[in-house]
């Protein structure tokens, strides 16, 4: 029953940064879709560790390089997805208040895939690996 919570307010954390993401782009006082190009990064974080959890050997407790690979790449990703909507409202493509309702999204959305990595990156009988 815990795994169902968990998923129900994860789902709950994403449609909450979506309607953050959607009123920076939708509002009239700012309707410009250009923000809309940050959904690229939240597609993009959890790939390189998704490869790495497959491929590397969890048996050994030392640090591994595929695994801190992903990670660094996970958070260029990530800063590339706070910068995007920066770099917009500086070259005046969007507003700074389209800017701000983005950027908080973004940290919804990605505080909500760490929350799904952590509550079914387990490998207990309960995990995302078995769908």
């Amino acid at each position: 029953m815990a795994g169902i919570k968990a998923l129900i307010s994860l789902s709950f954390g994403g449609a909450i940064g979506l309607m953050f993401l959607m009123l920076g782009c939708a509002l009239p006082q700012y309707s410009k879709y250009w923000p809309l190009f940050v959904l690229f990064f939240y597609i993009l974080s959890p790939i390189p560790y998704c490869i790495a959890r497959r491929v590397v050997d969890d048996t050994d407790a030392a640090s591994n390089a595929c695994k801190e690979l992903a990670i660094f790449l996970t958070t260029g990703i990530v800063v590339s997805a706070f910068g995007l909507p920066i770099v917009f409202a500086r070259a005046e493509l969007i507003l700074w208040g389209a800017c701000a309702l983005v950027l908080t999204g973004n940290t919804v959305i990605f505080a909500t895939i760490l929350g799904f990595f952590l509550v079914f990156g387990s490998n207990d009988d309960f995990s995302w690996q078995q769908w």
